[in-house]
């Protein structure tokens, strides 16, 4: 369970980073990249960014890409907020949008199996 504070320094850290990456990263053309989550330990450590990318078949290259700036991602992240402890992140794919997309597909065969 995510207490309050952290809930408040995920969406803090969420809003930063997509305007980061919106105005500091550049990625492949015609390739649509969202910041779906963000999940912070509770000391503070560590934080998961789970990102998602349009068309999926770009999810990899947009990851290694970040992964290859995320020192100066960090850098711009560490200025931009007003905190004692400022934690390291790291990249994830989001696999619940996928999983989501399925299981609509999935309600929607049935819902025409039915009419």
């Amino acid at each position: 369970m995510t207490t309050k504070r952290i809930q408040r320094v995920n969406q803090l850290i969420k809003k930063e980073l997509s305007q980061i990456l919106l105005r500091e990263i550049e990625f492949p053309r015609d390739v649509l990249v969202t910041v779906t989550r963000v999940e912070t330990s509770a000391d503070l450590n560590q934080t998961k960014v789970f990102i998602s990318a349009l068309p999926e078949n770009q999810s990899e290259k947009v990851l290694s890409l970040l992964n290859r700036q995320i020192y100066e991602i960090q850098q711009e992240l560490n200025k931009r907020l007003k905190m004692k402890f400022i934690p390291k992140i790291e990249f994830w794919e989001e696999k619940r949008t996928k999983e989501a997309g399925e299981i609509e597909e999935i309600l929607e065969e049935i819902k025409n199996r039915t009419k």
